[in-house]
């Protein structure tokens, strides 16, 4: 029992660091667009954890603010994709229309937040 906790051990150690390293090769591009999907999922515990502690009383204040960031992320997530240079599936989308796409998206997205809030 007591060889089978330093392999485990070893064994992440060596998944973690190898996930590093491949992600070290990823493009600076994508970097930033992750760092976004973090900071929007972020967010959005933030505003659950404040609906735990504080309450519930404008309810759709919360569902609105919680789907506009869970909405963001996914649609930055679909902009990561359609980005990516090693996807083959949209090699022929300019980055260009993509972010056009993404821009749309999100403005089509508050909106209907917007009107949600009343």
């Amino acid at each position: 029992m007591g060889r089978s906790t330093p392999t485990t051990k070893d064994d992440a150690q060596a998944l973690f660091h190898s996930l590093r390293s491949a992600y070290s090769a990823t493009p600076t591009n994508l970097k930033i667009i992750d760092l976004y999907v973090v900071f929007a999922v972020f967010t959005a515990l933030i505003q659950v954890g404040y609906l735990a502690i504080v309450g519930s009383f404008p309810f759709n204040s919360f569902l609105s603010g919680v789907l506009s960031c869970v909405g963001t992320a996914v649609l930055a997530v679909c902009l990561r994709i359609q980005v990516n240079k090693e996807n083959k599936e949209f090699k022929d989308l300019p980055p260009e229309r993509a972010f056009a796409d993404f821009v749309l998206c999100n403005l089509v997205l508050h909106l209907v937040i917007m009107n949600f809030l009343g």
